[in-house]
């Protein structure tokens, strides 16, 4: 809008505030005044003709008041009454007499003046022209007809400044507000005091549009409002925002309360304090939430797990990963539960966690049955061998004694009787007690019982090679004798892996290799073949009982493989 219009504008807008006028000479007595002024101080013109401007505006200074600055000041009336009123002043000259020239501005609402306010008119100009640029602006007289609206009203509403004045404001009512919103808006205004709040309009288009909203009265001199303001400011991607906020923060509610309701949930500082419990939480720990609120989860450590354990566990999440397992704890009344365990670090700005929200799943009947499978499996892994170590017995000091003397007797009879089925008889009899020494040996090789797992390993490991054709290099180094079930695990576990080279690997060479730790025994079994891709291949028989073994001496198993550089199977077993 062009700033150098903007009074002709808002006289357009408002014609009915026609202005008093004065003219004085240079001494400050009255030489004119037209029939606005008379009005106003309750004079006639001959009546005020050489009159002291002073009678009329007591602080009123000519020379010293700056010309087309709007001062404000107080008028007497004849009645001796005391108006507020606005006046500008300019000075001319006529037939070399200086004569200075006031005009009044009517002014109706004197509820919110202060004495002695001036305002330069180029500034009140800049305010109208900042308010139109930057706002939706909006007049309507006492009844509510629109009699003006600027550039941005129009814009928004889609609606022509022609198709809006003289109408209500009810044209670009979008029915979302009650009767009672709208009465209760006018109710505010009528009696003469500012209304604020967010109004949905609707557009000439049908499009909806949120406007935050402020109306200001105009009082005249008798209180009453005789035309509005109504100031707004469009808010709509505000209010879509907020509205997408709400439907967040009503979707988290449900997620809370759903997590809440089927999970064990603690939220701890960056420092392990706990600040948030639910109702699970105490539920399972048999704390109330007053005991667990400041503390760290040591409340309720079990003692199960290992220092490494929970080092690995918060070096994880100091990091920023998360962490996933299945802890141990322990109640207040001293009973013992699993849980399976999600911890997710919040990062600040600076990647840097400062909580921590640890999301539970109780499994403590799972891993009480994961626990008695265990047991189960460890009974007949130990009931396996000892049928094992009594069939190898029987094998080797049953028939194969049996088969020794037969063949001693058939030795007796060649040197008695030279007969090629006697021969024939020899060797047969020779290659059975042979196969019946390799199943024996396969079953339980004495010489693990007798002796220990090093010599029966050097022993296995010089046959493995006779009959393969594999040479196998074999590292150890052990201080003393293991329990009888550690040892047949790792010598069963070696067993199958080299069984496993020889059938799949394509090799002709191997490594086993058995280290004592501090508090464990590493076995490492590898080979150069041709691998496999261990995500692709399915667990045989071979893998699954080299797992539950492992599992059974509470170890654990890994194998490792990649096509075409071969596979390394790596146990552990503590001691």
């Amino acid at each position: 809008m062009d700033r150098n219009n903007q009074l002709a504008k808002k006289r357009e807008i408002d014609p009915d505030s026609s202005d008093a006028t004065i003219l004085v000479n240079r001494f400050g007595n009255i030489s004119y005044t037209n029939e606005q002024a008379q009005e106003q101080f309750g004079y006639s013109g001959q009546e005020l003709e050489g009159k002291s401007l002073k009678e009329l505006l007591p602080e009123i200074t000519l020379l010293e008041t700056e010309e087309g600055k709007v001062v404000h000041q107080y008028g007497e009336h004849r009645s001796g009454g005391i108006f507020s009123i606005f006046y500008r002043i300019n000075s001319f000259k006529l037939a070399d007499e200086s004569y200075y020239l006031i005009v009044f501005h009517s002014v109706k609402d004197s509820s919110r003046l202060k004495k002695q306010q001036s305002y330069p008119l180029k500034e009140l100009v800049d305010l109208q022209f900042a308010l139109d640029e930057s706002t939706i602006v909006a007049f309507t007289d006492r009844k509510g007809k629109i009699t003006y609206v600027n550039e941005k009203f129009c814009e928004v509403s889609k609606y022509s400044a022609e198709e809006l004045i003289g109408k209500d404001h009810r044209i670009i009512n979008s029915s979302n507000h009650s009767k009672d919103f709208m009465e209760s808006l006018w109710t505010t205004i009528s009696n003469g005091e500012v209304w604020r709040g967010e109004i949905k309009n609707k557009a000439k288009d049908g499009t909806y549009y949120w406007v935050d909203t402020t109306i200001v009265p105009f009082i005249d001199e008798k209180g009453k409002p005789y035309k509005y303001l109504a100031i707004r400011k469009e808010i709509t991607e505000y209010k879509r925002v907020v509205e997408e906020l709400k439907n967040s923060v009503n979707e988290l509610i449900d997620l809370k309360f759903a997590l809440d309701s089927s999970s064990i949930v603690a939220i701890t500082d960056q420092k392990g304090t706990i600040t948030y419990v639910n109702d699970q939480f105490c539920s399972i720990s048999k704390y109330s939430r007053e005991e667990l609120l400041g503390k760290d989860h040591r409340i309720i450590n079990s003692g199960y797990h290992s220092k490494d354990f929970f080092r690995d566990l918060w070096r994880t999440i100091s990091s920023g990963r998360v962490w996933k397992g299945e802890i141990k704890n322990r109640a207040k009344d001293g009973t013992y539960y699993w849980v399976d365990t999600t911890i997710v670090p919040f990062l600040n700005e600076k990647g840097k966690p400062y909580q921590h929200l640890a999301i539970r799943h109780e499994v403590t009947q799972r891993k009480n049955a994961e626990e008695e499978l265990q047991k189960m499996m460890t009974r007949i892994i130990d009931v396996q061998e000892d049928e094992r170590k009594r069939l190898s017995r029987e094998l080797h000091d049953g028939i194969g004694q049996n088969l020794y003397s037969h063949l001693i007797t058939i030795n007796r009879l060649q040197a008695e009787i030279s007969h090629p089925l006697l021969d024939q008889m020899q060797d047969e009899a020779a290659e059975i007690i042979e196969e019946l020494r390799d199943l024996s040996w396969e079953l339980r090789p004495s010489v693990l019982d007798d002796l220990g797992l090093i010599p029966a390993i050097r022993s296995y490991l010089v046959r493995f090679s006779e009959h393969h054709n594999i040479n196998v290099h074999f590292d150890c180094y052990l201080a003393s004798r293991l329990g009888s079930n550690i040892e047949i695990t790792i010598y069963r576990i070696i067993q199958e892996a080299l069984t496993n080279i020889r059938k799949y690997a394509e090799t002709d060479e191997a490594a086993v290799t058995i280290r004592q730790m501090e508090e464990e025994i590493r076995i490492v079994i590898e080979d150069k073949g041709k691998g496999f891709n261990v995500n692709a291949v399915s667990r045989g028989v071979g893998l699954f009982s080299m797992e539950e073994r492992a599992r059974a001496a509470g170890g654990s198993i890994n194998v490792y493989s990649e096509e075409s550089k071969g596979t390394k199977i790596i146990l552990e077993i503590p001691i």
